[in-house]
C-alpha cells in the first residue's frame, strides 16, 4: 500500500468528510455530493484521489456509482502507524 497516497488523500478536509459519510455504509456518488457545496468535477477529483489511495471501493450499478470504505487499507495503515509510533514510544526520550 502506498502510504504517501493515503496521507495525501487524508490531508484534505473534503476527502475526510467523504470517508466519514462512508463510515455509515455504501453510498452513491450523488448522495455523497449532496453533503458538499462543490462542483461535480471537484467531487470526481476527490473520488479519484480516494480510489488511487485505495481508501474507497467503487462499483457501478446501472447509471450510478456506489462507493464504500476499503477497510483493509485502514487496517494496514493502522498497523503501519502503530509500528512507526510504537517503536518511538518504547525508546527513551532525550532530555533537552
Amino acid at each position: 500500500m502506498p502510504h504517501n497516497a493515503v496521507f495525501k488523500a487524508l490531508a484534505d478536509p473534503t476527502r475526510r468528510g467523504i470517508l466519514k459519510m462512508l463510515n455509515r455504509g455504501e453510498m452513491t456518488a450523488g448522495d455523497l455530493a449532496k453533503g458538499f457545496d462543490i462542483s461535480a468535477p471537484s467531487m470526481s477529483h476527490h473520488f479519484n484521489i480516494l480510489k488511487e489511495a485505495d481508501l474507497v471501493l467503487a462499483r457501478r450499478e446501472g447509471q450510478q456509482i456506489l462507493y464504500s470504505l476499503n477497510t483493509t487499507v485502514f487496517q494496514d495503515l493502522t498497523a503501519a502507524l502503530l509500528d512507526m509510533f510504537g517503536k518511538a514510544a518504547n525508546q527513551p526520550r532525550r532530555k533537552s
